[in-house]
C-alpha cells in the first residue's frame, strides 16, 4: 500500500455504463501490468484493492464471469459490451482488482505501473498479497 493513507472514492465501469463501481484509493497507487494469458491480452492494468475499498454501484445482472485454470480467479465482464472493469484476483481472494483503464479519470492519481510476471505466477504472486489487506 502506499505511504498516503488518505482514500479517496474514485468512480469507474465499463464502456457501455452498465457495470459501475466505486473504489476508495489513496493519492499514489500500486498498480500492475501483469503479462499473464488473460491480463496481456485485454490490456488489464491491476489496482488491487481490499474488499472494503470497492463497491459495485450498478449492474450486478449485467456481469458474468469466466474462470478457467484453478478457478480461483473470478473474471467479471459485462454482458452487454465485454469490458473486464475488474475481478476477483487469484492472488488477491479477499480484494479486488480495478482496472486502471477503466476509471473515469486518473486525475489527481499518481499511478505507479509496475510489470508483474504473471507468466511465472506461482513464484510471483506472494509480492501482492499484501495489496488487499487493510493498513
Amino acid at each position: 500500500m502506499s505511504e498516503d493513507r488518505d482514500l479517496t472514492p474514485h468512480n469507474g465501469g465499463c464502456h457501455c455504463g452498465a457495470v459501475r463501481f466505486e473504489a476508495d484509493l489513496p493519492a499514489v497507487v500500486e498498480a500492475q501490468s501483469c503479462n499473464c494469458s488473460m491480463c496481456e491480452k485485454v490490456g488489464f492494468i491491476h489496482i488491487i484493492v481490499p474488499e472494503n475499498r470497492f463497491r459495485l454501484t450498478a449492474g450486478a445482472d449485467q456481469i458474468t464471469t469466466y474462470t478457467f485454470n484453478t478457478g480461483v480467479a473470478k473474471h467479471t465482464f459485462c454482458k452487454v459490451c465485454g469490458v473486464k472493469s475488474f475481478y476477483r484476483p487469484r492472488s488477491n481472494p479477499d480484494g479486488w482488482s480495478v482496472n486502471a483503464r477503466c476509471l473515469d479519470t486518473t486525475e489527481g492519481l499518481d499511478l505507479r505501473i509496475e510489470a508483474f510476471d504473471g507468466q511465472n505466477w506461482e513464484v510471483h504472486a506472494a509480492a501482492l498479497a499484501h495489496l488487499s489487506k487493510e493498513d
